[in-house]
């Protein structure tokens, strides 16, 4: 069986995850719409690809921007598909309006974001060669 909620009742509304869960929303509804040689292009160029940095002679080749930092943030606004953005916000939804209740908004935003950032770059370190953009928000949530 799936959890649909928790049994942790939080003192205020979790506006953080809320607005999380629409930017994530609105993020894929914009992937939905672009045709597939598209959104591999944007996938690439706003998800983390270990190698453009790694290899900036590779990434000037294949035309990445050389010292564009923005997709260890943009990565995980970004999803793969249908699954994995509704495991993602599901997880977000279940287990997220506790620790924003626990940590307070913005402090809760921050740690989201200096997680996803942390995984972001634990995968560059683990796998410095790979071509395969990466994507999604598990390692913000996962914390």
């Amino acid at each position: 069986m799936l959890p649909i909620r928790d049994t942790i009742p939080a003192r205020n509304p979790p506006i953080m995850v809320w607005l999380l869960i629409l930017a994530n929303g609105v993020v894929f509804m914009f992937e939905l719409m672009m045709p597939a040689p598209a959104l591999e292009r944007f996938f690439y160029l706003f998800g983390i690809v270990p190698a453009r940095y790694t290899h900036p002679d590779w990434a000037l080749w294949v035309g990445f921007p050389l010292d564009d930092y923005w997709p260890f943030l943009t990565s995980m606004f970004l999803h793969g598909g249908w699954m994995h953005v509704i495991g993602n916000m599901w997880t977000l939804w279940i287990f997220g309006d506790n620790v924003e209740d626990r940590m307070g908004p913005v402090r809760f935003l921050l740690f989201y974001l200096l997680c996803g950032l942390a995984a972001g770059f634990v995968h560059w370190l683990t796998g410095p060669n790979s071509t395969i953009p990466t994507v999604g928000a598990s390692g913000a949530i996962a914390g």
